[in-house]
């Protein structure tokens, strides 16, 4: 009976030492596998993702540009991918359009790229000749002549100030550095206070003598034209606004008044 004991053990202790072994055999199946699927994705991900068109491309532009004309401009079409496409070589193109103040190009890795355009606004128009036609051209704040207006559609833009003075103003033009100021508060004016602009129907640059300029403004429905020197801002318009109503009687009778001297006081030129 010990011998059968002897036996019954030895096979029990075998069945023991097969069942880990399966156990350890399903799992360096189960590793080899994940492995495989790991590699497989990161060979997708790294080798063949980026290589493959863009699979969504977003676009924020604005209404002088269609999303078909900025990818054009681009150079984005059907077969541009992640390796493909450099974002400093793009935003280069978009900026240089004349439209396009700035421009921010977004890789997203592996398939998505983000374009985000700011367009010029204009703080101020003027008036030019072209075809023998008076048509309205737009300055952005930064002294950008950046877009030619129709013929007669000046009227559109009644809450932009007109500046008149500027000698043969062309496309892609820029005003004198010492003059960009001026469109910058003017722009900065239509949003803090566009009823203060909305008071001026507008302002003549004029040089001086020596050197420099002095601003002319006229005031909607005035007769009476108002001289400043060249830095318009908020509080500058809003006081001699106040001061021209105040002194209604006297301003009748004048055809300028000088602002030039202080903010304190200033001089009546009286009609010749």
């Amino acid at each position: 009976m010990s011998a059968d004991y002897y036996y019954a053990a030895s096979d029990d202790m075998a069945v023991k030492k097969k069942a880990p072994g399966k156990i350890e055999k399903g799992l360096k199946r189960l590793l080899l596998i994940a492995a495989v699927i790991f590699a497989a994705e990161l060979i997708w991900l790294f080798g063949v993702s980026p290589f493959i068109p863009f699979s969504a491309v977003e676009v924020h532009g604005f209404s002088g540009l269609s999303r078909e004309q900025i990818l054009s401009i681009a150079g984005i079409d059907d077969s541009s991918s992640f390796m493909s496409t450099k974002t400093a070589v793009i935003k280069e193109k978009l900026s240089n359009n004349i439209l396009v103040e700035s421009a921010v190009v977004i890789k997203r890795f592996p398939d998505k790229l983000s374009i985000f355009l700011t367009g010029r606004q204009a703080a101020a128009v003027t008036l030019t000749t072209v075809n023998s036609k008076q048509v309205p051209m737009y300055i952005d704040r930064h002294g950008v002549f950046f877009k030619v207006g129709k013929s007669g559609s000046l009227q559109e833009k009644q809450d932009i100030p007109v500046l008149s003075g500027i000698d043969n103003p062309m496309l892609n033009m820029r005003l004198p550095a010492s003059l960009v100021p001026l469109v910058c508060n003017l722009s900065e004016i239509a949003v803090s206070s566009p009823e203060l602009l909305s008071a001026i129907s507008e302002i003549r640059i004029e040089r001086k003598t020596w050197d420099g300029f002095e601003l002319v403004l006229f005031p909607v429905h005035k007769s009476v034209r108002v001289r400043i020197e060249n830095n318009l801002t908020e509080d500058t318009l809003r006081y001699m606004l106040l001061l021209l109503n105040v002194s209604e009687d006297d301003v009748k009778k004048t055809r300028e008044v000088d602002f030039r001297s202080t903010m304190g006081s200033y001089k009546i030129k009286e009609q010749s």
